[in-house]
């Protein structure tokens, strides 16, 4: 199987773009709705449950991690990779960063905690120290698409107030897997090119998959579970999956 988490639903949006990709590859999800967001905590606190979930995921049978959280991509990606080192491990950040690096005038926007770990920036820079990065966070966009107010008179104020500043930008990345759900409200007001990173992971997750038989992946239709009663989810889920979901609460920690 291949095990996703997020700190709560946006990874849906991430889930989709894997069954896009894989349609017959079983999937595991498990979303932390008891200790949401996950964007305003701390680093320490990240890691922490980022390592228990994964291995709450592991020991169901997932062969492969997708880190479907931005801000757990951000504090806690490295520090996974380094305490699992049998176990490929994806996260958000590093499955897209380099296949921007043709790119000089870039946007980012998403949770505090992902925009104050500058993790894109030192993932971007590393392969492109010419690039010029513009930052925001925008911690009402999660509101928003949890509410389903995604191409409203409210979700356009407020997107357009966040991204006032945000001119002569080639592309905008969306670092926060609630973000794509609003895409067809940001592109009204941004004229840059918007890049979900979540089609570069699942691309990068097939190629894997292709080039390494060994690792069996059962077949199967996804799995949905959260630590506690997901709000809005059926919303969510038509906005994310365009279907219903039928979530097992379960909070093992």
């Amino acid at each position: 199987m291949i095990g996703v988490f997020d700190s709560g639903v946006g990874g849906l949006s991430v889930v989709k773009e894997i069954v896009r990709a894989l349609p017959q590859n079983k999937i595991i999800y498990f979303g932390d709705t008891a200790r949401l967001p996950y964007g305003t905590k701390g680093a320490d606190f990240v890691k922490k449950y980022s390592l228990k979930i994964t291995e709450w995921l592991l020991n169901r049978g997932a062969k492969i991690i997708v880190v479907a959280c931005h801000t757990s991509s951000a504090q806690a990606g490295d520090f996974l990779k380094t305490e699992f080192q049998t176990i490929p491990i994806f996260d958000m950040i590093t499955s897209c960063a380099k296949e921007l690096s043709y790119c000089k005038n870039i946007g980012i926007i998403g949770t505090p905690g992902t925009i104050k770990s500058r993790a894109w920036e030192k993932h971007i820079l590393s392969n492109n120290p010419e690039a010029n990065i513009k930052t925001k966070a925008c911690p009402l966009f999660v509101p928003l698409v949890e509410e389903g107010w995604v191409d409203n008179k409210a979700s356009k104020e407020i997107v357009k107030e966040y991204l006032k500043d945000f001119n002569e930008l080639e592309i905008l990345i969306l670092a926060c897997t609630h973000y794509p759900v609003l895409e067809k409200t940001i592109k009204q007001i941004i004229g840059a090119e918007i890049v979900d990173p979540a089609e570069y992971l699942a691309k990068k997750l097939k190629t894997y998959l292709e080039n390494n038989h060994d690792i069996e992946i059962k077949k199967g239709k996804p799995e949905f579970f959260f630590s506690d009663e997901p709000y809005n989810l059926k919303k969510i889920a038509k906005l994310c999956l365009n279907r219903e979901i039928k979530p097992k609460i379960i909070d093992p920690f």
